[in-house]
């Protein structure tokens, strides 16, 4: 075997915590699992030392929210969402105040503190109802945090409302929004993206989202869906734009001399990643497995040095290969998820509990903690 310098001088780069470009990521990537997995584990410790009083390291967080979809109706027919309906479909749906009141209830008795709100790009709901939906929430359950709308759904409101987008989310949040999710992100790379979701957001679009929310003091997270028809490099390329946002939010925060939430701008708090799940979707591509997951998982890792988190996938990958992954990057184990509509339709019906959660972090040698949403432990 022949010796090669270069290739010990970027893993001891990023045994010390270097940034890797593109390149890097890719040789990366082409390991052995088991020591790009050892190196994202470093980089896990790296980043995690200094978090709740140095105990970073020893602690396994995990959240339990409800993701609630206010309506399956969307117009944009995404190739692999088995979850849409158009409004002719006999079982499309708009949920009404009632219901929603119940589905917090449900989450408050199991120790919730979240609801993730996120529906299909509906046609014909208007501004107002969104804003009555947000302010009944929040006047009701005030202690609960509505992680709500993907980027593609703001786009979609500014279409459809005709306004500047800032003074949307700016309404919203006024109206109780607290958080974004990452959803709608698949992959960064517009000529994929026109493959699987033509009429969806586009790459900037979608980021141009969570630089507004970010800079109107709303926190966010990242996500990835690969596995379909992407590349390897589309996947590095997801990742360095993802990146570039995040320095670009950072920097907006230490400007402003404040990172806490509520005191200044926001920024990404983790990046989650999960492979295309097939079953009832149009979109003919092959699938990859567990092995591919751990594999990329590890790389976004690796990759987003900005990032203090990484959730681990067990909705699509099962507890076991979410327990794998917290040896493969992750610091979290996500939600137990009370309620998930949108990617069980398309074949994961994987289903945990908090005595589970505790089980499979425990097993690893970790704490088991309760988190809210910016990562604070509730107990």
């Amino acid at each position: 075997m022949i010796y090669d310098r270069s290739l010990d001088d970027l893993l001891q780069k990023v045994w010390d915590g270097g940034r890797v470009d593109a390149a890097e990521a890719l040789r990366l990537y082409h390991l052995p699992l088991e020591e790009l997995g050892a190196l994202a584990d470093r980089r896990r410790q790296l980043a995690r030392a200094a978090a709740y009083d140095g105990r970073g390291n020893e602690i396994v967080t995990y959240n339990v929210d409800r993701n609630v979809n206010y309506t399956n109706v969307c117009n944009v027919y995404c190739k692999f969402c088995a979850f849409y309906r158009t409004e002719k479909d006999d079982d499309a749906y708009v949920i009404t105040l009632e219901e929603m009141d119940r589905k917090i209830e449900e989450t408050l008795a199991l120790g919730g503190t979240q609801i993730l709100l996120q529906g299909g790009h509906h046609p014909k709901l208007n501004k107002q109802w969104y804003l009555d939906l947000l302010g009944h929430m929040k006047a009701k359950f005030p202690q609960v945090n509505i992680h709500g709308f993907s980027p593609s759904e703001f786009i979609h409101f500014r279409e459809v409302f005709d306004e500047p987008l800032e003074q949307i989310i700016a309404d919203f949040r006024a109206a109780g929004l607290g958080s974004v999710p990452g959803g709608g992100g698949e992959i960064l790379v517009d000529r994929v993206r026109q493959r699987i979701s033509p009429l969806k957001a586009t790459s900037d679009q979608w980021l141009e989202v969570m630089d507004v929310a970010h800079g109107l003091g709303l926190y966010s997270t990242a996500t990835m869906m690969f596995g379909h028809v992407e590349s390897v490099e589309d996947r590095i390329e997801h990742l360095d734009r993802l990146r570039q946002q995040q320095d670009k939010s950072l920097a907006r925060q230490r400007a402003a001399g404040a990172s806490e939430p509520g005191t200044g701008p926001g920024a990404f708090t983790a990046f989650i990643c999960w492979t295309f799940q097939p079953e009832n979707t149009k979109l003919k591509a092959p699938t990859v497995g567990a092995h591919e997951y751990l594999r990329t998982q590890a790389l976004g890792r690796i990759y987003l040095d900005n990032f203090p988190s990484v959730q681990s996938s067990w909705v699509t990958q099962g507890p076991d290969i979410g327990q794998i992954a917290l040896r493969f990057g992750a610091n979290d184990l996500g939600s137990i998820m009370i309620e998930e509509n949108v990617v069980s339709q398309a074949g994961a019906t994987f289903r945990m509990t908090v005595a589970d959660m505790h089980r499979l972090i425990r097993d690893l040698g970790y704490e088991p903690r309760q988190r809210d949403n910016w990562y604070r432990l509730v107990n």
